[in-house]
């Protein structure tokens, strides 16, 4: 069967243990932390010694910032389907954007009774799944006019739409036989079975037929649906590529809990599957950058390539911004730089003046300085680990640098130009983000973008100095001021090219 090129992503599946509850929450923390995309909770709620899996993902969500969550899977019988899409888009929307919902008809009978919900043949409880989706989707579809109206055989919903959810949920099915794959292949956007489910690895192959005929009788691409596989055990990389590249398995989730067994999936794992995967996939043509990379990037490793940047061009500003070569060095993210607002395309027919072209060259120069501070920090940081200077004359260092001083409230161009540039206009370059939300409107979803941004980097900025000073009283904290710097190194350069690319033209076509 074909690889359908989706994104590996790699998760964990964490047992719900009530008498457990803090370590299920602190191996959430570390799955987010080691890197991994996704954790998963199983979701039993006749099973007394389980907590409830809405409630723990709600806590585990405000527990972490990056890592996004699932139920795996959540058994419909006992949940509405209205209700189920109101908890869902909820839940999206208070961890902004990372939660997906995968459902299940339901496979424990008497269990699911004794908890006062129908009794349904396996016939019937496919055709509650058909119903249910079509009213999930309906409820979070607010530009719908009308309020959700189904009369069907399971359920009668009369109901207003909404909320809408933060980003578009996945609706992943857990489904083995030929009804339950061509369901999904026509209505949901993921297929997850479990591996101790299958008889032999090659009924992946199988699903994927039916689903795929599903979908394309839809009027759907079978690339529409995301094939996701429960793990029943930790495989080999070269295995888990095998299948990746042969069923189209691109969400491998590991039922897991051991932190040794959580980081080794997430630090050895994942990246030489990814490694294996990209090697025989099809190289993309890599995008026409005008200018080399920093110099610094030579030294750090290489993330997923969807994170790279399209530079808009600008051949006629004599200023090219400094593109981001989507490598980072660590696995945590500040920020989800997808969603990251663009301004308008520029004019490709526009000629600007000399003087427009110095106001985005301005802002590039800045940055370069900023760049060239970063290396130098880099290079302090490394004199204190051989020994060279101490840590408190490199804090020295660090507290007189533009990036330490720069207050990142009105921006890198805007306090950093002013100190460089033209110290005694600093109320006039204080009003360039002001003047641009003025002259462009539309550009104001990116300055805000900007602007928060900035704060981050600013946050980071103090826990290096708080690590260089902790690691003045403990030489054994090398480690974590290096993680702060690299984390440093990853958001600042990343930020830098976003600016670069979004104002460089905005900047010389409504001035200073």
């Amino acid at each position: 069967m074909p690889d359908y090129d989706h994104e590996l992503l790699f998760s964990v599946s964490v047992v719900p243990s009530a008498h457990q509850a803090d370590t299920v929450v602190a191996l959430s923390q570390l799955a987010e932390r080691a890197g991994l995309d996704l954790v998963t909770f199983s979701d039993h709620p006749y099973q007394p010694t389980f907590l409830d899996t809405w409630t723990l993902l709600g806590y585990v969500a405000a527990a972490t910032e990056r890592i996004r969550l699932a139920g795996n899977v959540h058994p419909l019988p006992l949940r509405p389907p209205a209700m189920l899409a109101q908890a869902a888009a909820s839940l999206d929307i208070l961890s902004h954007g990372r939660f997906e919902l995968a459902l299940g008809t339901g496979g424990y009978w008497d269990a699911i009774a004794s908890m006062g919900a129908p009794r349904l043949t396996p016939g019937q409880a496919v055709d509650a799944l058909e119903e249910a989706i079509p009213i999930i989707r309906a409820a979070w579809d607010t530009d719908a006019p009308g309020t959700i109206d189904h009369h069907g055989e399971h359920y009668q919903v009369t109901a207003p739409r909404g909320p809408r959810p933060a980003h578009d949920i996945g609706i992943w099915l857990g489904a083995y036989k030929p009804r339950m794959l061509r369901v999904t292949g026509r209505l949901a956007d993921g297929w997850l079975p479990s591996l101790p489910r299958l008889r032999s690895i090659g009924e992946l192959g199988e699903g994927n037929a039916v689903i795929d005929e599903a979908a394309a009788e839809a009027g759907r691409s079978p690339r529409d649906i995301r094939r996701l596989l429960n793990l029943g055990e930790e495989l080999p990389a070269a295995q888990l590529a095998e299948i990746a590249l042969t069923y189209g398995v691109s969400v491998f989730i590991l039922a897991i809990d051991d932190p040794g067994r959580l980081q080794r999936f997430a630090q050895e794992t994942a990246p030489a599957v990814r490694e294996l995967v990209a090697a025989e996939r099809p190289q993309p043509t890599p995008p026409n950058t005008a200018s080399p990379a920093p110099d610094l990037a030579a030294t750090r490793t290489p993330d997923n390539a969807s994170d790279l940047a399209t530079t808009p061009a600008a051949s006629n500003l004599a200023a090219t911004p400094t593109p981001d070569n989507g490598v980072r060095l660590t696995d945590v993210r500040v920020w989800d730089e997808t969603t990251r607002p663009t301004g308008p395309a520029p004019d490709p027919t526009r000629h600007y003046t000399p003087a427009e072209q110095a106001n985005g060259r301005h802002l590039i120069d800045v940055h370069d300085h900023l760049r060239a501070e970063l290396a130098q920090l880099r290079d302090l940081i490394d004199q204190v680990a051989s020994g060279v200077i101490d840590a408190g004359t490199a804090r020295s260092h660090i507290n007189t640098m533009t990036m330490r001083q720069n207050n990142w409230t009105l921006g890198a161009y805007c306090e950093s130009y002013c100190r460089l540039v033209t110290m005694h206009h600093t109320a006039e370059d204080a009003m360039v983000f002001p003047h641009l939300r003025r002259a462009e409107p539309v550009l104001t979803p990116v300055l805000d973008r900007l602007q928060e941004e900035h704060h981050a980097i600013h946050k980071i900025i103090e826990r290096v100095d708080r690590a260089l000073v902790s690691f003045v009283g403990d030489p054994d904290g090398l480690g974590h001021l290096r993680e702060t710097v690299d984390l440093l190194t990853d958001s600042l350069l990343s930020h830098l090219s976003y600016e670069e690319r979004e104002l460089v033209e905005p900047l010389a076509r409504h001035g200073l």
